[in-house]
Order: C-alpha cells, then sequence, then structure tokens
C-alpha cells in the first residue's frame, strides 16, 4: 500500500505504519486515525480503500508532509544561510547547529573525518 508515495508496511499496525511516512509522528498517526474513525490496531493490510482515503484526506489538509515538508525545512535553512545567523552559517559550514561540542562526537555531520594522526583507527599489534 503506498501513502504519499511512501510504501507502506502491511503487516504493522496502521498506527505504526503511518510513521513511515516522513512529517508524520505518534500524535499526528493517532489524530488521523481518530478523526478518520480507524481503529488503531488494525493492520495495514487490512485497511479498506475508503479507510485510507479519509486518513490520506485528513493528513493532507491538516499537515504539511514529504515534499511538502521537505520545501518548508530547506526553505528555512536556506532563509537562515541568506540572513548569515549563527545557525545559518553553522549549517554551511556542516557543522553541529543546536550548540553541540566539536572537539569530539561531530563526525556524523562532518562526514567522519578524521584530521589528526592519532585520533582515528589505529592496528594495534598483539604479541
Amino acid at each position: 500500500m503506498r501513502i504519499f508515495g511512501v510504501n507502506i508496511p502491511d503487516n504493522k499496525r496502521i498506527e505504526i505504519a503511518l510513521r513511515y511516512v516522513y512529517g508524520v509522528g505518534p500524535l499526528v498517526s493517532a489524530r488521523a486515525l481518530a478523526a478518520a474513525k480507524v481503529e488503531v490496531s488494525k493492520k495495514a493490510k487490512d485497511l479498506t480503500a475508503d479507510e485510507v482515503l479519509r486518513i490520506q484526506n485528513f493528513i493532507e489538509k491538516t499537515y504539511p508532509v514529504e515534499g511538502e515538508l521537505r520545501q518548508l525545512v530547506r526553505g528555512n535553512i536556506n532563509r537562515l544561510k541568506e540572513l548569515q545567523t549563527y545557525r545559518g552559517t553553522r549549517h554551511a559550514r556542516r557543522l553541529p547547529a543546536r550548540g553541540q561540542r566539536t572537539r569530539t562526537n561531530s563526525r556524523t555531520v562532518r562526514g567522519n573525518v578524521r584530521k589528526t594522526a592519532g585520533s582515528g583507527k589505529r592496528k594495534v599489534d598483539l604479541k
């Protein structure tokens, strides 16, 4: 089954399966199911076409999801960059933007770069 262009897993409860859509979390999922009057414990494969349509219509009217939400987030980051705010410059340099330390533990954001000789993996000879 596809909702908003995302493949929804069939054998999970619909409450969990909806979370595969970008922008749909636990709260949005629960609200959508309540508004569409769909049982929370139902599996995704057991939904009728009418129920899927009601869920999709509610989410589409109420919340930005998938491509629309990604566009909003990208636009917000670009606005910060253009204004040259601190957060914008951190995004531009691909560094942590929310106050995390960078001396250690920012390898994920930096792309796992090891610049100094002793900071990375090295082979240890065990005798």
